[in-house]
């Protein structure tokens, strides 16, 4: 890990470390350590096992699309692959690090550079289908609640759901209208170019109609590996609704029995789909806020909601953290059919 990237981590846990102190400052100490001491740690436990199982699920989902024509890629660098993502994803503003830090551990593992963008390119696609079915049905289960009770939030959340329809909307063009989108792209740099130059714009243009092309050539890849996409798609599903069942088990060992896990997993995804706007890494404090907003409801004291919000914190973000340090430290295993190639 580069020298900047640690002072991101070292960044990161100092501003989660202050938030979560000026939670705790009006907090009665004694109800507090009366909530720790009534914990049933069981379901802290399955939290654990749930959002680390999301991560081997995910690595299932690398093996799908990596493996090809007798080629075996490990479980040890498949598992990898979400690690590094994980922590990469939390220390750069918008998750912008996860995909450069994916293909870097994919060619760790002896994928060529061009293929290993490939697979990372069809597993985003699949992942962005996958998170736009899962709002759409948040928006029509739960987005009442949300509207009724705390109206900021739902315009936070629309604005979201927007986003991913236009990204997908983007993509599709790509795939199915590749000449209309290229003309399309083309205008509008056309106009943002009057505002900024000839030069720029020629750059934009450049680097817009390099990205159109590798995403078109591609997506053609995606077309014949429909089995490898269904299978990619199904697990990626599981993936998440494991990730978004997380808050349902930390709020369990609370002896919150009563709450229940579809109502639960609908304000999770809607505190993912808020904090997807955030510009800071991790969405650090729009989550939090996020998650004390939503989740008030459920908790019966205010000593609850402010450690199950740590609780959580703790497992869907700093977790990954840790793990992808400690994934950055194991040497990636090469696929076998690569070294043996090279015997040859």
């Amino acid at each position: 890990m580069s020298r900047k990237n640690r002072w991101a981590v070292l960044i990161m846990v100092a501003i989660g470390v202050a938030i979560f102190a000026w939670e705790m400052k009006g907090l009665n100490f004694q109800q507090v350590w009366h909530t720790l001491n009534h914990m049933q740690l069981q379901w802290l436990l399955v939290a654990l096992l749930v959002m680390v199982g999301s991560w081997v699920v995910e690595s299932f989902v690398v093996k799908v699309f990596v493996e090809h024509q007798g080629e075996h890629l490990s479980f040890q660098a498949a598992f990898r692959v979400p690690l590094v993502e994980q922590l990469f994803n939390n220390i750069t503003p918008f998750a912008s690090g996860g995909q450069p830090a994916q293909l870097v551990a994919l060619m760790q593992a002896g994928v060529e550079g061009g293929r290993a963008s490939s697979v990372l390119l069809m597993k985003f696609v699949v992942y962005q289908f996958m998170v736009l079915i899962n709002f759409v049905l948040t928006i029509i289960i739960g987005f009442n609640r949300v509207a009724t009770h705390f109206g900021a939030l739902a315009w936070l959340i629309v604005f979201g759901l927007v986003i991913h329809v236009v990204v997908i909307i983007g993509l599709l063009l790509v795939m199915y209208q590749y000449h209309f989108t290229k003309r399309l792209v083309s205008a509008v740099v056309w106009l943002c170019g009057r505002f900024v130059g000839e030069a720029k714009m020629l750059r934009w243009q450049q680097n817009m109609d390099e990205k159109i092309d590798t995403f078109y050539a591609e997506s053609l890849h995606l077309k014949q590996e429909k089995k490898k996409v269904l299978k990619a798609a199904g697990l990626t599903l599981i993936q998440l609704l494991m990730y978004y069942s997380v808050p349902y088990f930390v709020l369990l060992s609370f002896g919150l029995g009563k709450v229940d896990l579809v109502t639960v997993m609908v304000s999770h995804v809607m505190i993912v789909m808020i904090v997807s706007l955030f510009p800071i890494p991790g969405g650090t404090g729009g989550a939090e806020l996020s998650f004390k907003t939503l989740f008030a409801s459920f908790v019966a004291t205010p000593s609850q909601l402010v450690l199950a919000m740590l609780l959580w914190r703790l497992l869907t973000y700093y977790l990954g953290m840790v793990f992808g340090i400690g994934a950055l430290a194991v040497p990636a295993k090469r696929m076998k059919q690569l070294e043996n190639a090279k015997k040859n």
